[in-house]
């Protein structure tokens, strides 16, 4: 078992910035590839962010936040990050990390990848 907690959501103006944390705990030996995802009210799950949780870490990103959004791992502490900037209202949605515990980087885009995921975050962008 894998567990994901993320944190730091919150409310932020247009234009602005948030980190997101996302710890991870349990079998965490099991885990090669870490993704962010997103969930907007009404809308499908939709992939953010992918990246190799040991090995070379070459992020992977959706077109809609390439060049604002940065995704970094900290192993030593168990930790997946995600720096977002220039933040915009369609941002809006609940933000959630996940784990995938195949070796292998093929749908890295598809939740079908991600064997575990965390309660979601909340982020909220006004205009």
């Amino acid at each position: 078992q894998v567990q994901l907690v993320e944190s730091g959501g919150g409310l932020v103006q247009a234009g602005g910035s948030l980190r997101l944390s996302c710890v991870v705990s349990g079998r965490t030996g099991s885990i090669n590839v870490m993704g962010w995802f997103r969930q907007a009210p009404g809308k499908e799950r939709e992939f953010v962010t992918a990246i190799r949780w040991r090995g070379t870490a070459i992020p992977y990103y959706a077109d809609s936040v390439k060049g604002r959004f940065t995704t970094s791992r900290e192993n030593a502490k168990n930790t997946l990050h995600l720096q977002m900037n220039s933040l915009k209202p369609e941002d809006t949605a609940v933000y959630y990390c996940a784990s995938a515990s195949r070796n292998t980087l093929n749908n890295y885009d598809s939740y079908a990848l991600y064997d575990y995921w965390g309660q979601g975050t909340q982020v909220a962008v006004s205009s």
